[in-house]
């Protein structure tokens, strides 16, 4: 299946990684800096292997060569509009999180992917973790019981050095803060496990220690879902000097589990009220890591792939990218009214928040 890689910064290596470890022919990477498209075929000897040519225009790219999927790996404030010519061009696209910065956007991502039947994948790789795997089989099967909350904690490090390396980041209208940026993840899968439906939330953000960007380095909230259930979430990037964990918990009347680890990829919790063999081995569970992206990219990689073999949806689907986007913009929008938001959230963007701090 012929491929291309639209973005060759920091998530790159991750994307080439499971497009080789899949079998893709990676017939070209873009990126508006010339330089680090070069670099990324160098540093994964693409042309020996491949022959990709690199490119600073997506749209050149696109006309000069034949391509099923295409990855894009910008910076957020793209997203969008670059998949949205993808999408009208037949082509299938992974887009890294978040799908979009605004609910008008995904919508429109969404629309023009049943217009022009394509799959469409937001790159929440983290649902395929082992850990989170088991705990999404547990609560499937029942074996947590009624839920009664939840939470998820991430609790990172992001200095002036990381937010240097691209003008965009840490901007309202290209990156958001870190509940956009570093904890979409966490809070894709607090929705996804408690129940997707979301009644109303209530945020605070702040932005501490980080004065040199326009969005927020710290965020709470209070969620509460359809069915019942409420949950927190708390996201930084103000632990000191290094990444301290992405935990996220589940209290059920026949059960409690914690993921943790700096990217829930460690069980540190597996209490139920009727245990086997197999619980034994999950309680000590650690899947071992490179970075705090985890191993998700490969498996989500394989899952889209088949997903167009075999003309499915792919697990994570647009419809998960918008609503793990419309649960941060609710958030935002919270602080920014200081009221608690309905879900539906109607159009709103991050845009919005321009001189909140």
């Amino acid at each position: 299946m012929d491929y291309a890689l639209i973005g060759c910064g920091r998530i790159s290596g991750n994307h080439i990684t499971a497009a080789i470890e899949n079998g893709l022919n990676i017939k070209a990477v873009c990126d508006i800096a010339e330089e680090r498209a070069v670099d990324l075929i160098d540093r994964f000897s693409l042309d020996e292997d491949f022959g990709t040519k690199y490119y600073t225009d997506y749209k050149k790219m696109i006309a000069d060569n034949e391509l099923k999927l295409i990855a894009i790996a910008t910076d957020s404030g793209t997203h969008a509009e670059i998949a949205l010519y993808c999408i009208e061009k037949g082509i299938n696209v992974i887009i890294e999180k978040p799908i979009a910065m605004r609910i008008f956007d995904a919508e429109k991502i969404i629309t023009a992917m049943k217009k022009h039947n394509v799959k469409v994948c937001a790159n929440h790789q983290n649902r395929f973790n082992i850990a989170v795997q088991h705990l999404r089989n547990a609560i499937d099967e029942g074996r947590i019981g009624c839920v009664s909350h939840g939470a998820v904690a991430v609790r990172w490090s992001r200095g002036e050095d990381y937010y240097k390396q691209d003008e965009w980041r840490g901007t309202w209208s290209k990156d958001g803060g870190t509940l956009m940026n570093q904890c979409i993840h966490g809070i894709d899968l607090l929705r996804w496990l408690l129940g997707d439906e979301i009644d109303e939330v209530y945020g605070k953000t702040r932005r501490c220690f980080h004065n040199y960007i326009e969005g927020e380095d710290v965020g709470v909230a209070v969620i509460k879902f359809k069915n019942g259930v409420v949950a927190t979430i708390e996201g930084t990037v103000n632990a000191y000097r290094n990444d301290m964990e992405q935990t996220l918990s589940v209290f059920g009347e026949k059960g409690n589990v914690k993921l943790g680890g700096t990217s829930a990829n460690e069980i540190c919790v597996w209490q139920f009220e009727n245990e086997d063999e197999s619980d034994i081995k999950k309680k000590s569970l650690k899947e071992t890591t490179k970075n705090v992206y985890g191993n998700g990219h490969t498996s989500i990689y394989l899952d889209m792939i088949n997903a167009i073999k075999q003309d499915r949806e792919p697990y994570v689907d647009a419809y998960a990218g918008k609503r793990a986007l419309e649960l941060v913009l609710a958030i935002y929008k919270s602080q920014k009214t200081g009221k608690p938001v309905k879900l539906p959230l109607c159009d709103f963007s991050s845009e919005e928040m321009q001189g909140e701090f």
